[in-house]
């Protein structure tokens, strides 16, 4: 018996078997980075901040408070995590420290510890990571997140990176970060 070989079949076989080997790849690599099951990194808690290492970040006009990083505080964890210490200074001196973590990938963040006064930490009971929701209360982890830590979703290389967008948010193009 002989086979008849149609050259319609032959050429659109030859164009499918490329992309049928791409998409059996990129099958490979949604398997390959999604099997990992995500693992935290234990946090360390920094040195009490400092006014000579605040940062400072605008989030509102519509509130008096004054926002701050601690520079010496953030770090970006290999578990994909950025940490840093949060100072909120109302107009009257009161201040609220919090030791945070943000995850770019999930847009979550976590309080790891709050500070007391005499500079020391609390450790935050029940810490566990929640959405970054776009209103009041959240509006300083909101513009951190777009605007200095995870720019289109995606984790600032490094602590200096973030410090530099946080010291010249003028010249600060997250196009250009990557």
């Amino acid at each position: 018996m002989q086979v008849k070989v149609i050259p319609g079949l032959v050429l659109l076989g030859a164009l499918l078997a490329p992309m049928m080997a791409v998409a059996g790849w990129g099958d490979f690599d949604y398997k390959f980075d999604n099997d990992k099951p995500w693992k935290e990194l234990q946090a360390k808690l920094p040195p009490p901040p400092t006014v000579k290492n605040r940062l400072p970040f605008a989030v509102s006009p519509a509130t008096d408070n004054k926002f701050y990083v601690d520079a010496p505080s953030i770090s970006v964890g290999d578990d994909g995590v950025i940490r840093y210490t949060l100072v909120i200074q109302s107009p009257s001196g009161a201040r609220n420290v919090t030791f945070e973590g943000m995850r770019c990938r999930t847009e979550e963040y976590k309080v790891y510890a709050y500070g007391r006064d005499n500079g020391t930490w609390d450790k935050a009971q029940g810490a566990k990571w929640r959405l970054i929701r776009y209103h009041d209360l959240n509006r300083p982890r909101h513009v951190l997140y777009d605007d200095f830590f995870c720019p289109r979703r995606i984790l600032v290389r490094s602590a200096a990176q973030a410090i530099q967008a946080l010291k010249y948010p003028a010249s600060h193009d997250p196009s250009m970060m990557f």
